[in-house]
């Protein structure tokens, strides 16, 4: 295998490319410089040539599998109902699932060549992933990662940083890709200090076809997603940039043609839409079909991101008119990407005769067992950390109308952030301020029972780790950011039906709407999209909001970052002291030991359609 390996932060010493070392070795960062940036020299010699000869029309095939967002999902489990994963279409989940739908595949092809890529964002999403990041952090312990564990076994080919990798900071992210077998790439993460790749960009991996095949160089490019400079700015900020995933394709795919390549696949951390939950500061979010289409010399792409399922879909390049392949698996380990490619052996090149795409569920197979046994202690840890008891509930509250309906629950979250950022301003220039604070209903499902309430119940009130933060906004910015928060809603007709299943904008998630407290207002979704704030009231008054008012608002770092593109929030902090926002409702409900609406809901705010309210 032929890899460029890349500097650390603040490195200044280029190396050439090595044949991969030991994962157990110091970090790819603190060992090798960015041989990526002196591209005038080549890594290997070009692969001799080959005559077609007898070999007339024979062809050989290749198969690439691809997972993506994983999740920190190894076991097929929901640690919020401490009960084996289902859902209303009956998926599973976990690489334990993937594990096994991938050995089937190697045992169905044996002799024969498969590679197995993941797109990224592995390292966060359940409480699995969390424990081992927060509460026995690996880069404090040592241990092994679980999601190291689980991918080592399957064995990757390679891995694309997501965005959530950056999430627990790079220090943790750096011991995770040592402790893999296996590259994890980044081309687009470029160090802010040298201007090299920070990480990996891409390999050229020597591939046997089979008896008597001459040998296949395939190269495979990682491009992560941009938008981490947002969604982690306090991780990476001053130490990473993150260039645009279009223009790093270009620059490498010549690169490693020209240094060997006989076929190109891309695994890219961006969706195919073409489109940016965030403004035009940053490089496009989701640009796939893009690189695709302006980038030749590409052969197919496998994505991730935006947690669709994408079977198979042809892009033509504008250039060239080939057509490259692009398949994205959904998401947790749900589903299983199966390319399958025909080569022929034409004056001593490789081309592909054929490409195509099928989509396998992990629903199908159980659990592969050597998987399971890896990361059994670190699932039982979990398990019963999720499981201790932080308070007792006074009564059930769940976030089934959230959506929609100002609850109990949400004003839970909003109760907790407005106090500890009130007491965190005392004696400051803002104290006097008002604190209003956001909300968002991240879960449907989430419950807090009456009695016992869980580490678990609380983790699945609150699913990302976010932390608080609070910025100052004028009563004019208030009213624009609720206006922009109330374009989830569709438009509802005098005399139409209301549906709670159908009111929201299926396009907008549900985690891009926010309530806040600490105002008074209605939303008539009668009116269009940035018509619909009708009253804006001071809490229990009917004074209109002001212009020129002033409020401090306690809201989480992704919404801060611009996570969503919400107007008006993206601002120097008032308040940040890196507190993650579930631990601080752990906290609260551990501290108070009893859970009561009474003690924070304050309805506050109501759909209405021409001022009569909706629910």
């Amino acid at each position: 295998m032929v890899m460029v390996r890349s500097a650390p932060t603040g490195a200044s010493t280029p190396m050439e490319g090595h044949i991969m070392t030991s994962p157990s070795g110091p970090s790819r960062r603190q060992v090798l410089a960015a041989a990526a940036a002196a591209v005038a020299a080549p890594l290997v010699a070009a692969a001799p040539a080959h005559a077609a000869g007898a070999a007339g029309k024979r062809t050989w095939d290749l198969t690439l599998l691809g997972t993506s967002d994983t999740h920190g999902n190894v076991y097929n489990w929901d640690y919020y109902r401490d009960a084996e994963y289902d859902d209303s279409k009956h998926n599973d989940i976990g690489v334990a699932k993937l594990a096994t739908l991938i050995n089937q595949i190697r045992a169905e092809r044996r002799g024969k060549a498969t590679l197995v890529l993941d797109a990224g964002d592995t390292i966060q999403g359940t409480p699995l992933a969390t424990f081992y990041a927060k509460q026995e952090p690996i880069t404090s312990t040592g241990e092994k990662h679980p999601m190291a564990r689980a991918m080592n076994i399957i064995d990757y080919d390679a891995v694309t940083l997501g965005n959530h990798e950056f999430n627990y900071g790079l220090p943790l992210l750096d011991l995770w890709i040592r402790q893999l077998g296996f590259p994890a790439l980044a081309a687009n993460a470029i160090n802010a200090k040298t201007g090299k790749p920070a990480f990996l960009p891409y390999v050229i991996k020597k591939v046997s076809l089979g008896f008597a095949a001459p040998t296949l160089r395939v190269g495979i490019l990682g491009l992560t997603n941009p938008g981490v400079a947002i969604w982690d700015r306090g991780n990476v900020e001053g130490r990473l940039r993150f260039d645009d995933m279009i223009a790093t394709a270009a620059k490498y795919v010549p690169i490693m043609r020209e240094r060997g390549a006989d076929i190109v696949l891309i695994s890219a951390h961006g969706g195919d839409s073409g489109t940016s939950s965030y403004g035009p500061e940053l490089p496009n979010e989701n640009p796939v079909a893009l690189i695709a289409q302006q980038v030749p010399g590409i052969d197919a792409i496998l994505f991730g991101h935006a947690h669709n399922e994408v079977v198979e879909r042809f892009v033509t390049n504008e250039k060239t008119g080939e057509q490259v392949l692009l398949s994205e698996p959904s998401k947790w380990g749900q589903r299983l990407t199966r390319m399958d490619f025909t080569l022929a052996r034409e004056r001593g090149r490789w081309t592909i005769t054929k490409k195509s795409a099928t989509m396998l569920n992990t629903n199908t197979v159980v659990e592969d067992p050597k998987v399971l046994a890896a990361v059994r202690a670190q699932h039982a840890k979990t398990v019963a950390y999720v499981n201790q008891v932080v308070a007792r509930a006074t009564v059930e509250m769940s976030t089934v109308e959230s959506r929609y309906k100002d609850t109990p629950i949400l004003d839970f979250i909003n109760h907790v952030q407005a106090e500890t950022v009130t007491k965190a301003l005392a004696g400051t220039q803002y104290a006097d301020l008002p604190v209003l604070s956001q909300a968002s209903p991240f879960s449907r499902t989430a419950v807090f029972p009456a009695g016992d309430v869980k580490i678990r119940d609380v983790a699945g009130l609150y699913v990302f780790d976010n932390t608080l933060e609070a910025v100052v906004l004028t009563g004019a910015e208030v009213r624009a950011y609720l206006e922009y928060s109330a374009k989830y809603f569709v438009t509802l007709a005098p005399g139409a039906p209301v549906d709670p299943e159908t009111i929201s904008d299926p396009l907008v998630p549900d985690y891009n709407y926010d309530a806040l407290s600490g105002v008074d207002y209605d939303i008539d979704i009668a009116k269009p999209a940035g018509q619909r704030i009708t009253r804006l009231v001071l809490p229990g008054t009917d004074t209109p909001v002001a212009d020129d008012a002033q409020f401090v608002v306690a809201v989480n770092n992704y919404r801060r970052s611009g996570g969503g593109n919400f107007p008006g929030i993206v601002k120097t902090q008032v308040y940040n002291e890196q507190q993650e926002i579930r631990q601080l409702l752990i906290d609260w409900a551990q501290e108070k030991g009893t859970i009561d609406p009474a003690d924070f809901f304050q309805p506050n705010w109501r759909l209405v359609r021409d001022g009569v309210p909706v629910f």
